[in-house]
């Protein structure tokens, strides 16, 4: 066995930080590397002690498969996403929030909702978890599944979660630091008209008159030796990534 989730039905009145303590001791004894997933749905604040315990841990309740709103114990994807964003200082290398799995292709958002889950999943750090039947995948639900330029950003050996630098109505940006120097950018739109947005290098925290070649990763078009700031059309709940790579000033 090589990774576990713990899950935390029927515990009644247990702290959670002791039985987790309990299982990974446990899971140290076997001998073997196992990946311990704690699931607590964010309770008890586990990015305070679970970093000791386990390697990633549930924030929040379950997500279901839906723009936004609360069904039962289950969250839309706007509603995670807001229940994460402030948590970015509590993720590190072998520690990570986990925002539940993906629901990328099981139909209930369209391909653009989905390109947004997967993008700010990957801001995120969070773990990328299928959670649709990789049997019977339609085009676009593998071609977000597998954007290798996202998955990089979300696999970045540095390990700092990405946070939102600005909100404005239903706009919003994301900035991630990478290894290397690099920055990761997602111009969010959260409303039902398209948006023109950009992200400045103040907000990347990059010298205004730096000069950076800048990756479109959702459509691959590359632009070189921008300086200041950049930015597009924003689809209604869709978005716009970018990862900078800074040059010469």
């Amino acid at each position: 066995m090589d990774y576990l989730k713990y899950d935390w039905c029927y515990t009644g009145p247990r702290n959670p930080e002791a039985a987790y303590t309990i299982m990974a001791k446990a899971l140290r004894e076997s001998g073997r590397d196992i990946v311990l997933s704690i699931c607590e749905w964010g309770n008890s604040q586990p990015g305070r002690w679970a970093p000791a315990i386990g390697h990633l841990w549930r924030t929040t309740g379950d997500i279901w498969d839906g723009w936004k709103g609360k069904k039962e114990w289950s969250h839309g994807l706007l509603d995670i996403i807001d229940m994460n964003a402030e948590l970015w200082s509590e993720s590190a290398p072998n520690g990570w929030n986990d925002p539940d799995m993906l629901e990328v292709g099981n139909g209930g958002m369209t391909a653009t909702e989905y390109e947004s889950h997967f993008s700010i999943w990957a801001m995120l750090a969070a773990p990328l978890i299928a959670g649709n039947d990789l049997s019977k995948m339609d085009a676009d639900t593998k071609r977000i599944l597998t954007n290798a330029e996202v998955i990089k950003v979300d696999q970045d050996p540095l390990g700092r979660q990405g946070r939102r630098v600005w909100r404005e109505g239903d706009l919003e940006i994301w900035v991630r630091p990478l290894q290397g120097g690099d920055r990761a950018a997602v111009l969010f739109n959260r409303g039902d008209k398209p948006a023109e947005m950009a992200v400045s290098w103040e907000q990347l925290q990059l010298p205004p008159k730096l000069k950076a070649d800048v990756l479109d990763l959702w459509s691959g078009k590359k632009a070189k030796a921008v300086a200041g700031r950049h930015g597009g059309t924003v689809a209604p709940h869709g978005v716009l990534m970018f990862r900078v790579s800074p040059g010469v000033q």
